[in-house]
């Protein structure tokens, strides 16, 4: 279906439309239109349309053709058949009389005022909104002058908002006296540019982000944020605010289809279904409009998403840029743009053919030029030396009235005398319903998944301004950015106007919403990749179906999460507990403490076993190693401890930093050590060595140093990457088998707690003392999600989707990324949770505390 509100054809012929830009429709009055053409006096009864640049006639006879008289006189709508405007031009008079039925001397004034006075004028004769509209009930909060904004069109009048209504009062009545939205049904509200000024207000009622119930458009731009804050206000605990950090992310992990991901970026880049300037894009994805089947597994099917439209020919782009380097300041690539109201129109003339005749001054295009054919214009946006647009969304829905001449129009005729009716298919098209559903599969296919990113860089994110936009030919006139051109401050009314037109028709570009490389979706074939490159040996079948057993317990349990049960709780340290170990049979759990002691819990007898004390300083966490054989102790006081749990007794030492460690990791035989000396260190050590009651040779591999102390690390399940973070929010991703540091990330206001990857490796979580939690995408950088929590989270599990975190108040939460809400909090310790261990089934749950206990939790499902 396409985005335009179509005007439903009624008895009313009357529409805004007829209107010029930056004219304004006032009142009207019921005449009679006098003719003397024949040798017979005819007089027409019908409705005069009082405007700022014209009067407006419309017969109830709809056989007559509606009269438009500004410098001449527009015959449209003859027979009521939408059709190009008929002009007759008099020489000093206009040639007809007028017989007004109404008060005489109100419409020969209103006619006097419009000689000497603005739209602008008139709406300042009518100050006050008009409280016979607002409930007795409700409680004015605030009023200004604003327009309503539809396509091409926009009607001025006054804003009201009360404690339950936002209410618009169109000046001429017009289409109706008062429109009312109840604030308890608005679902989103986003602020707009219009004519790339931020003055836009759009009000959604449904969760459809292409048919708002409203958009305004403000003189005064802190009207529009006073009343955008007092609504938002209102909302605040009915509404989720997303971003395109959070739609990325649900995008990413399929969550989201292609379809709809870009539907809600083009709608957080000010693109709306109301402003033809600023319409929804789509991009082309078919580059195959010539075979009679369409090969879904064939790349050469589509378009290269990497390029824009106008670099995708070559030869063209050279004759481009050899333009480009000759021409002066400003210089650009493109003389037109990929999205305009004219090419938006170019596609939907079929079903708006009036929005078609308002921009064309009454007049449809060559019949040559219009829509004729999808491979005909794919062409010509591949070969034509002006031709660089985009698709819309249409393309990609389920209406295929678009591309059928279901009205009939008479659109003229070609150069070999065919005349323009349905749009002529691909051969791979059985008909327009079979176009669509073939481009809605090729949207969602697998080559356009793993290279949607390429195109939303160029279109919304880093690739749309600056060195990169050159780098990638990406280059367009400088009116079509914001900022390019300030409207304001033209004084000269006439001058204004010229180039407020020029903005809105030529194309605007949508606001950036990314400023670092987009990451790519994560497919089915990648996490396929992403599972076995952490995984050393081949899997046989036998091992496939257990990894997809455990894999679907994980995900069960996941969805569950939320029915963790307190099963025992139980005090064994004198301070706060700062690390977690669990054997593989998890009969035995070692905690480490700020009191200077190892603990070892014993689940069978459910009581101490042994305390150990290696130092008078706090123990800062602990790692079990392969085959239960060690349990590995950071410390506050620079050192490693090794401690042998067969034998009962401290086994080696690792004097490794010159200020407290941090965290600890293992993998292959490395032990991965931070620390707040603002290093990480990477060391070998043969855990054989360990096991067999053996001295370590410990050997210092890799060191990497930060600006500040680290506070903690991790590292991915293959072992190829580690995350660290710092005292002073910096998130660092490291290629551990180089040590490049690959990203940073300034992520948190105050130390980070706690960090770990995805189970796919794509993504890092940290949690730090600023209350926030953060998603980054390992493979751009990008900080993709940011969720505000209401307290301090200290640790956490989770599966790339869902987080159990433990906060500052002893309270696990589970929180929904996708959604960034909070779903449950369960009642646990009386201090902070500190630490976290988690099983491989994801069913069993331990957490310690400043409270100085332990508790065991049991998925209870």
């Amino acid at each position: 279906m396409a985005f335009i509100k179509r005007k439903e054809r009624s008895k009313e012929r009357f529409s805004l439309l007829l209107l010029d830009l930056e004219e304004y429709y006032f009142e009207q009055h019921t005449v009679y239109h006098v003719t003397t053409s024949s040798a017979k006096k005819r007089k027409i009864r019908g409705s005069l349309k009082v405007c700022s640049k014209s009067i407006i006639f419309e017969p109830e006879d709809h056989v007559e053709p509606i009269l438009k008289v500004c410098f001449c006189v527009y015959l449209i709508k003859e027979n009521n058949v939408v059709a190009p405007y008929k002009v007759e031009r008099g020489d000093s008079t206009f040639l007809f009389h007028l017989e007004v039925s109404s008060k005489t001397e109100d419409v020969v004034q209103t006619l006097l005022q419009l000689h000497r006075a603005s739209c602008l004028d008139k709406l300042g004769d009518q100050t006050a909104m008009k409280y016979q509209n607002i409930n007795v009930s409700e409680i004015p909060h605030m009023e200004c002058e604003a327009e309503m904004v539809t396509p091409l069109v926009t009607n001025p009048g006054h804003v009201c908002i009360t404690d339950q209504s936002l209410y618009f009062q169109p000046l001429n009545g017009y289409p109706e006296q008062v429109v009312r939205i109840e604030l308890h049904r608005v679902k989103q509200i986003y602020k707009r540019r219009h004519g790339l000024r931020p003055l836009g207000l759009e009000v959604f009622c449904t969760e459809n982000d292409f048919c708002s119930d409203i958009y305004l458009k403000f003189y005064k731009t802190s009207d529009r944020n006073d009343l955008y804050y007092y609504i938002a206000t209102f909302l605040e605990n009915h509404m989720v605010e997303h971003t395109a950090e959070s739609y990325m992310l649900q995008w990413q992990r399929g969550h989201l289809s292609n379809y709809q991901y870009l539907l809600h970026l083009n709608n957080l880049a000010d693109r709306s279904g109301n402003d033809l300037s600023q319409y929804p894009v789509f991009p082309w994805i078919i580059a195959d409009y010539s075979s009679t089947e369409l090969d879904m597994m064939n790349p050469a099917t589509f378009r290269d998403l990497s390029k824009p439209v106008g670099a995708l020919n070559k030869e063209r782009l050279e004759r481009l840029l050899s333009r480009y380097r000759d021409m002066p300041d400003p210089c650009f690539m493109y003389g037109s743009h990929y999205s305009s109201p004219g090419y938006v129109l170019f596609y939907l003339v079929r079903v708006a053919p009036e929005h078609m005749l308002c921009l064309q001054n009454g007049r449809y295009d060559n019949a040559d030029r219009m829509f004729n054919s999808i491979g005909e214009t794919w062409k010509n946006c591949l070969e034509g030396a002006t031709d660089f647009k985009e698709l819309i969304p249409d393309f990609y829905g389920n209406d295929p009235s678009f591309l059928l001449n279901c009205l009939s129009l008479d659109l003229g005729k070609r150069q070999g005398g065919s005349s323009v009716q349905d749009v002529v298919l691909p051969p791979w098209a059985a008909d327009a319903s079979d176009f669509l559903q073939k481009s809605q599969k090729a949207l969602e296919s697998q080559y356009v998944s793993e290279h949607l990113h390429e195109w939303i860089d160029l279109v919304f994110g880093f690739k749309q301004k600056g060195s990169e936009a050159v780098a990638a030919h990406n280059v367009f006139h400088p009116l079509t950015y914001e900022g390019g051109i300030d409207c304001d401050s033209i004084e000269d009314p006439n001058e204004k106007i010229a180039m407020l037109i020029q903005i809105l028709e030529f194309g605007q570009t949508p606001t950036q919403l990314f400023t670092t490389p987009h990451p790519q979706r994560i497919t089915p074939r990648f996490q396929s990749i992403s599972r076995t490159s952490s995984v050393n040996t081949p899997l046989n079948d036998e091992d496939s179906s257990f990894e997809d057993l455990t894999e679907e317990t994980r995900r069960l349990a996941w969805n569950n999460i939320a029915k963790l049960k307190l099963m025992s709780t139980h005090k064994i340290h004198k301070e706060a507990v700062t690390g977690i170990a669990v054997t593989r049979t998890a009969s035995s759990v070692f905690t480490t403490s700020q009191d200077s002691t190892l603990k070892m819990f014993s689940r069978e007898s459910n009581g101490l076993q042994r305390s150990m004390s290696f130092s008078n300083m706090a123990l800062s966490s602990c790692l079990m190693l392969p085959e239960d054989k060690a349990v590995v102790c950071s410390s506050w006081d620079n050192n490693v401890y090794f401690y042998s749990i067969p034998f009962g007794r401290r086994q080696d030492t690792l004097m490794g930093h010159d200020d407290a460690i941090s965290k600890m990791c293992w993998k292959d035989n490395q032990l991965y050590t931070a620390s707040w000396d603002s290093t990480v260190k990477v060391w070998q050590c043969d855990s054989a060595d360990i096991a067999n009651n053996k001295r370590c040779q410990f050997e210092l591999l890799a060191e990497f140093e930060h600006e500040a102390g680290v506070n903690t690390i991790n590292l991915n399940p293959a072992g190829t990457l580690l995350v660290s973070g710092t005292k002073d929010g910096t998130a660092t991703i490291w290629d551990t088998s180089s040590s490049v540091q690959l990203h940073q990330v300034h992520c948190h206001s105050g130390k980070i707690h706690d960090m770990a990857f995805s189970p796919d490796s794509r993504h890092v979580l940290s949690v730090g003392e600023d209350s926030c939690l953060k998603v980054i995408d390992v493979q751009t950088g990008m900080m993709i999600s940011s969720v505000q929590a209401d307290e301090e989270q200290r640790c956490f599990c989770w599966d790339g989707n869902t987080v159990l975190s433990g906060g500052q108040s002893g309270h696990l939460q589970v929180l929904d990324l996708l959604s960034n809400k909070v779903t449950t909090r369960i009642p646990g310790h009386s201090g902070a949770v500190t630490a976290m261990w988690m099983n491989e089934q994801c069913s069993t749950v331990i957490t310690g505390g400043e409270d100085k206990q332990i508790i065991f939790w049991k998925l209870d499902c």
